[in-house]
């Protein structure tokens, strides 16, 4: 496993998404990804899966030093003493503290300044170890930088070969914060896209490894979602080769700022 560090932590560079799984299912498939090598996972209060994601990180067996667990505030929490209190439920249904903890959406109804101090707060209480941002826009962020008296870890925002994201990746390499990518794989979308299939037959490899072969050499996290076992084995079979330049320009010229595919009434104006 590769990493990325950034704001003092050491983020693995491959880890699940769990972003719609459910019960047996989510905590049998982080199981099993721990299992075969995995060692970050990523929920949400708003998943509603905590309690199986932890499951899942006890059921495995790994010791949880050696698991970074990701875990986003959602939106109508924003508010300082809802924040703390509904980080307090999270680390409960968890039964763990947090290793990063997510701002999962902008919310401009409650003060940024209000909100990043209440991330100051529980990093102080030792709910979290570290804090970061999810879907904000370049502005946002650096406005968040400006505010936070805490180190900022990352954005974790939507990012595939469908969608240029130029313009995120670079503000957060200025400002030293890691990329983490949702969708890294378009939901599924790529695996019928004759040019990621021509370049993975060259490497003996699917379109879904070419995709997420791109984003580590990009030094990008990335966050696949699959609850099926030989899609996570396939998913962490990507570092035994190496794009070439003209490959990796070739996916990147796939990308437009059309390409999104999250998106929703509440989110940000998007660079």
């Amino acid at each position: 496993m590769q990493f990325v560090e950034a704001g003092g932590a050491r983020i693995p560079i491959l880890g699940l998404g769990t972003w719609e799984m459910e019960g047996r299912d989510c905590s049998r498939a982080v199981e099993q990804a721990l299992r075969l090598g995995y060692r970050l996972v990523d929920t949400a209060q708003v998943y509603e899966n905590e309690r199986e994601v932890g499951d899942g990180i006890r059921l495995s067996g790994v010791p949880r030093n050696e698991v970074f667990l990701i875990t986003k505030v959602w939106t109508t929490h924003f508010a300082p003493n809802e924040l703390v209190r509904s980080v307090k439920d999270s680390v409960s249904r968890l039964r763990s503290e947090i290793d990063l903890l997510l701002l999962h959406w902008p919310n401009p109804q409650v003060p940024l300044a209000e909100t990043l101090g209440a991330m100051a707060r529980v990093r102080e209480l030792g709910l979290t170890r570290h804090i970061g941002l999810s879907n904000f826009t370049v502005a946002l962020m650096e406005q968040a930088l400006a505010l936070s008296a805490e180190p900022l870890v990352c954005d974790q925002v939507e990012y595939h070969p469908y969608l240029d994201q130029t313009k995120v990746i670079e503000a957060c390499r200025a400002h030293g914060l890691a990329m983490i990518a949702y969708s890294p794989i378009a939901k599924g979308r790529i695996k019928n896209d004759a040019t990621l299939a021509e370049i993975g037959r060259r490497y003996g490899k699917t379109p879904a490894q070419v995709c997420l072969r791109w984003l580590i050499q990009q030094n990008v996290v990335a966050i696949p979602r699959t609850s099926k076992i030989e899609r996570l084995s396939e998913n962490l079979d990507v570092f035994d080769f190496t794009l070439d330049d003209d490959d990796m320009a070739a996916l990147f010229a796939m990308g437009s700022r059309e390409g999104r595919i999250t998106d929703f009434g509440f989110a940000p104006q998007w660079d």
